[in-house]
Order: structure tokens, then sequence, then C-alpha cells
């Protein structure tokens, strides 16, 4: 009976005040003890050893005064320790993968979105637990959340997270290799017999995790000792890792903006690079960056991408892309602009038709601004956080260039749930022609009343097909399976999922090493890929439990690839 009534006992104040005049310690700490046998069923990771308290006498534990000692913070390790309640946890053994993808069927719903000031949806909401909603708001005036406070009861400043009093075994460094494919790369050169120098140049996509959204989402970071999270920290970390990788161009997701304009810009501009920047529209405070070395490239233009549409219940969310066209800095001036995108698309896996329509925005802007005079267009790379796996039907679409959507539930676009929610079939057309782009991912072009008429019923049967299509030829420059263990790369992994959702898309030129026969571009008008870092596995994360951890500081990796542009 004494088990069914500490399992069952509810976690209300005045009930905690209770037990604890009747000799019982307080609820919370009864509930924390036992609850280990009643996690939810849909938890993504199995539950870690240190969640897992050995059985122990409530008689031991030690009450510091007649008051009931104040429940330990969950999310701070350090507090166990502090009040003494849990004084046998060991330092965590690393982290328990179960499956890949994103999040089970039997999740509840995510909540609703918030509204933006001016009345309208605002970018979509990230998910939160019960367990994680603060209090009676979650920031305070000063903008740090309410829930993070120390066990003095002091206010831990915004970003920051409590620190332990005793420094964490330091972990193994995660050991990624550098894959050379620049020999496939040169025997194909010199079968065509090139004479002038190539260019080459290296590439790099990263997630760097916005501050704001880890506080808003500390549920998918349960793994980890609470001082990694902390900005300071982070902040450190991720410079250091751009500086060592020292791409020429860097394409960065979930760049928060303040941090981006006090400490991120004028570090990486002190190491020779040129910043632009573009925030997401609505209330959340990050947006995805473009930065390059300006003694290897220059400036032709930067175009911006908003996905909201205004009076478009289809485009109603806030994710952006941000285009620049470069110039490579070359004496001899021979070679071609090269065209950059990057994007950070819907997280929401059950909405695959709004990922679509945000990727047809981004596809029809590339094909502008990549256009060459002779119609065709510039080498492109494609780069960013797409919220999609490998061989989903959106993946397809990018790298087959061609997608038939005919009978595709939108919960299945993306690939991110095992067993997807959303059952709803993809509307035809996808988005509605008011948008201006057309199924073949392109501007719909202005014309004369009598053209007009000539392409009415023919624009009128394209919307009326169950397909899209767009003109650029991409390939991706990762295999998505490691080479050895022919497991699954993973570029991204928290407490609820371990799976690729970050690429790094480029216009194969003829002969490359990475290209399909359909989707590649004559070689003066295509990139070779000769190497890039190789990605892990789920074994070699769970060695350095999982991410963010000490040494890498995202829950995402980085993807770091070397191109060559031929003359």
């Amino acid at each position: 009976m004494l088990h069914n009534l500490i399992c069952k006992m509810p976690r209300h104040p005045m009930f905690g005040r209770y037990l604890s005049t009747v000799g019982f310690p307080p609820a919370q700490i009864v509930y924390n003890h036992w609850r280990h046998w009643y996690q939810p069923s849909h938890l993504w990771w199995t539950q870690p050893p240190h969640w897992q308290h050995p059985s122990s006498s409530f008689s031991t534990v030690r009450h510091l005064s007649n008051r009931p000692p104040r429940p330990p913070d969950p999310y701070n390790w350090s507090s166990w320790g502090r009040s003494e309640v849990l004084p046998h946890i060991q330092p965590r053994q690393g982290v328990h993968f179960s499956a890949f993808l994103m999040d089970r069927s039997d999740r509840e719903p995510p909540p609703k979105r918030r509204k933006s000031a001016d009345g309208r949806p605002g970018g979509e909401r990230s998910q939160r637990s019960p367990e994680c909603i603060p209090p009676n708001g979650s920031r305070s005036p000063k903008g740090s959340p309410e829930w993070l406070q120390s066990v003095t009861g002091g206010t831990v400043p915004p970003g920051k997270f409590p620190s332990s009093p005793e420094r964490t075994a330091a972990r193994p460094e995660l050991k990624r290799q550098w894959e050379d494919l620049s020999q496939l790369c040169n025997a194909a050169s010199a079968k065509e017999g090139k004479q002038k120098l190539p260019f080459d140049f290296s590439v790099m996509s990263y997630n760097i995790l916005s501050q704001d959204l880890l506080c808003d989402n500390t549920y998918l970071y349960r793994h980890c000792n609470p001082p990694v999270l902390d900005w300071h920290h982070r902040f450190s970390n991720i410079i250091k890792e751009l500086e060592q990788h020292s791409a020429d161009i860097m394409c960065l997701q979930e760049v928060q903006e303040d941090h981006y304009q006090q400490q991120i810009k004028p570090s990486l501009e002190s190491l020779g690079y040129h910043c632009e920047y573009k925030r997401r529209t609505g209330l959340k405070p990050d947006g995805c960056a473009v930065v390059f070395k300006r003694e290897r490239f220059s400036l032709v233009s930067c175009h911006p991408v908003e996905y909201f549409r205004r009076g478009i219940p289809l485009l109603d969310r806030d994710n952006v892309g941000l285009i620049v066209l470069l110039r490579p800095v070359d004496p001899h001036s021979s070679l071609t602009n090269v065209c950059v995108a990057n994007t950070h698309l819907l997280y929401n896996p059950r909405r695959g038709d709004i990922k679509l329509a945000q990727l047809a925005m981004l596809l029809a802007e590339i094909t502008r601004v990549a256009q060459l005079a002779d119609s065709s267009v510039c080498p492109v790379l494609l780069c960013g956080d797409f919220n999609s796996i490998p061989w989903s039907p959106l993946y397809r679409f990018i790298r087959d260039s061609r997608l038939d959507y005919d009978g595709i539930t939108i919960g299945k676009v993306s690939g991110q749930e095992e067993n997807p929610r959303g059952q709803r079939v993809l509307t035809v057309p996808i988005w509605p022609k008011s948008l201006g782009i057309s199924q073949q991912c392109q501007y719909e072009s202005q014309t004369t009343d009598s053209d007009s008429k000539d392409l009415e019923q023919t624009e009128l049967d394209g919307f009326t097909e169950p397909s899209i299509e767009h003109g650029l030829k991409l390939t991706s420059a990762y295999s998505h399976y490691l080479k050895e263990s022919g497991q699954s790369e993973i570029t991204t992994c928290h407490s609820r999922t371990a799976i690729t959702v970050d690429y790094i898309f480029y216009s194969a030129a003829q002969g490359d090493v990475m290209a399909q026969a359909e989707c590649s571009v004559p070689p003066e008008k295509g990139l070779q890929l000769l190497g890039r870092l190789a990605l892990v596995g789920k074994d070699e994360l769970n060695e350095v439990n999982g991410l963010p951890n000490q040494n890498n500081s995202s829950d995402h990796l980085p993807l770091l690839t070397r191109f060559r542009l031929n003359p």
C-alpha cells in the first residue's frame, strides 16, 4: 500500500506540507525517487542511468532544518548534491539511443503558436513538455527565465545555466575524419585536359542552436551537464570551432540576433569575414547568416527571402532564407559567380505542405539570382537545416528536380516521424497560384495580354497536375551512410532524436564523384567535390554524451566540404 500511495501521490504543495508534518519526506522528493518507474511511453530515448535512483530508505534522507528542503531543480544537477537529497548520484554515463526519427506518433500535438504583435500567427512555437513550462510566466523583466534559479534563490543571468560546483570528468572528444576525394577529381580533370588553374574553396553549413530556443526547450537537453548549456561556454566553443575549420563560406542557422550583433559578427569580422544576416519574421529572435572570407570572395548581391505571406494561410510561418551572389577573387577574372543559399525550413513534421511551399519560394529566388545571360544558371550551393531526412519526398524533390506527390500525405513529406499523424493528402496544387510561383518553381513571367491568353490553358493544366519541378540540378555532398559500418550518418541529436536534417547541395559538374548522370552540369558551370569532414553515427555520439556536450556546443554537427570551381 505504501508503494501505491507514493506512486499515486499528487504534486500539490499543500499535500507535500501535510506529509512533512507526519514524518514523510517532501512529496517532490518522493515523486522524483519513484518517477523513473512511470516515465511516459513517448520519450524517444531510453532513460539514462543517472535518472535511475538506487533503492534507499527514506530514513536516510537528511533534513537541514525543520522546514522541508527545496525540491532539487531537475535541470541543475548541482542542486541535487547541495540539497543532500540524493548524494549517491554519479556522473552520467552517456545517453542511450533507441531510434533515429524525430517524434513518436503518440506524442501530443504542439501547443498553439504565439500571435505576433500585429495579431497574425507567429513563427512555429517550440514544443515544451509540461515539466518545462515555467510557473507564472517564462521570463523575468530582465529576460532571464524564472525557472533558472539557483538553489540560493539568486537569479541566473539570461542565457546562463547554473554551474556545477564540481567539474565533471572529461569525456573523449568526438573524432571526425577528413575524407579526401581530390584524387578522383584530379583524374577526371586530367582526362578533360584542363590547363587553367582551378579555384578551390571550402563551405560549411552549421546550425549553432539559438540560446533562446535552448532555454525554451530544455526538456530536449536533460542528458546534458548544465554548465555546457551556458551561452558563454557555448559561444567560446562555437567561435573556436569556426576558427579551426576556417571555411571560406559559412552558412549558419539559428543565429540569435543579439548574439550575432554583439559577439558573433564582430568575432568573425576580426577573422577576415564579411557577414550577411536575415532574422526570422515574427517574434523569434534567431535567423540565418552567410559569411565569407573577404580575401576569397566579393559580394555581388544579397537577397533575403521571407516565407511569410499575408493573406495566404499556407504561408503563415516565420522561417526565412538568405541568398548571396559571390564573385571569386580571381586575378585572371575567368571564373563565374557562385550563388550561395542558406535556409532553415519549418520544423513541424506534420506540415510537409508548408515545407514544400517554402522550398519552392527559395528555389524560385535562387533561379532568378543565379540566372546567366544564356538562360542557364551559375554554380549553386544550397545549404541549411531542411528538417527532412534523407530519401524523404522533400529530399528527393531537391535531388531529383521533380516530385510526383499524388497520394502523399503531408506527414510523410519530411520523413521525420516513424508513424506520421499528418494524414491529409497533399492538395493539387500545393500552393495557390496567387503566390506567383509556377509548378516549375519559377516566378510567373510578366506577359502581354495576347501572350497571357495563349499561356492561360497551359498554366492551368500545370496547376492541376500532382507534380512539381525545378530547373536546378543539385547533388548532396554527403552519402548519408557511414563508409565502414553502413550506419546512418547523424547531423543532429538531443534527448529525442538522432537523425540527418542538415545538407549541403551543390551543382555537380560532369565527372564529379557524387554526380548523377541526369543531374550534372557542364564543368565550367558546376562544382567538383574535393573532400568533406566525415559525419558520425550513434555509437560515436553515445561516447561523448550526445549533443551538446563539453566540446560540441550545438545539438547539430557542422558540415564541412571543399569544392573546385573550374574556369
